[in-house]
């Protein structure tokens, strides 16, 4: 922001020439690493709102829109299921869904999130383990949509979707956001950096009978502008670093932000697929 010059006294000012000029305020002081840290640590995690990152970290998004596609995939559905919804937010912000319309989740804090958002618009959401069958009939769904799954258990998927149905989800890639799981875990194996590969995920969903009617993918630029947006990412987004926590990654955390005070934002890149699988009618 910029300000306007101060004037110089007019000396033909009937208060005096000596009048002392009004004080600009002082800057606040930048916030310290403790501060930043603590301000990380005491945020809440449950859900998928990214709100708190504002004008603290930005991401890319990929260029197909995932939830407005998605919500016109809901809008022509029957009945749909969303696998891991999160706190129900992408599934919440589509303006249409199907007469039947169901959610899954396994994070206790997230259920009660998903619930108290989807229930008044007349979403069932189960809790369910990610790593367990889906608790739902063959066939039961003719629409099965996810956003970012920790893991796609395709033969299930294709095990609840009525011949025709279709599988419509964005997923992570593989090495996603690893210029910052690099930085507190090391170099990571080949076999953990393409553990998600688009390619791989395809072939296991071609094995479980769906067949490929789209894949994309893209990878996008992030920035983190300062370590509490480093930490709080690291909390609310489990998996990148496994063993995470402000006590265990503390000198690495304050080097990390040091460079940030000195260089400028981190810089990382997230790595995105979009799904589009069908289940032979």
């Amino acid at each position: 922001m910029s300000t306007c010059p101060s004037h110089p006294t007019d000396p033909t000012d009937p208060s005096g020439s000596d009048r002392t000029p009004p004080s600009t305020p002082a800057s606040p002081a930048p916030r310290t690493f403790d501060d930043l840290v603590a301000e990380a640590e005491a945020a809440p995690t449950a859900g998928w709102d990214f709100s708190w990152f504002e004008g603290r970290a930005t991401e890319a998004r990929p260029s197909w829109r995932y939830a407005e596609a998605m919500a016109q995939r809901l809008a022509g559905a029957k009945a749909s299921l969303d696998i891991q919804t999160g706190g129900g937010e992408v599934l919440a912000s589509a303006a249409t869904l199907p007469p039947l319309a169901v959610a899954t989740e396994g994070w206790p804090a997230n259920v009660a999130r998903a619930t108290a958002l989807l229930h008044p618009r007349g979403v069932a959401v189960v809790a369910s383990p990610e790593d367990a069958p889906l608790p739902f009939a063959d066939a039961a769904f003719d629409l099965v949509t996810s956003r970012h799954p920790v893991q796609a258990r395709f033969a299930e998927i294709a095990r609840v979707l009525r011949p025709g149905g279709t599988y419509f989800a964005q997923h992570v890639g593989p090495a996603s956001a690893f210029e910052l799981v690099e930085y507190f875990l090391g170099p990571q194996p080949a076999e953990v950096r393409n553990s998600r590969h688009p390619d791989l995920e395809r072939a296991e969903a071609e094995a479980a009978g769906l067949e490929v009617a789209g894949l994309r993918a893209e990878r996008l630029r992030m920035e983190f502008s300062d370590i509490g947006a480093v930490v709080h990412f690291l909390r609310k987004v489990v998996w990148m670093v496994p063993d995470f926590s402000v006590e265990k990654y503390r000198p690495r955390l304050r080097e990390l932000h040091d460079r940030i005070q000195a260089e400028g934002p981190f810089v990382a890149h997230s790595s995105r697929h979009l799904f589009d699988l069908r289940k032979p009618a």
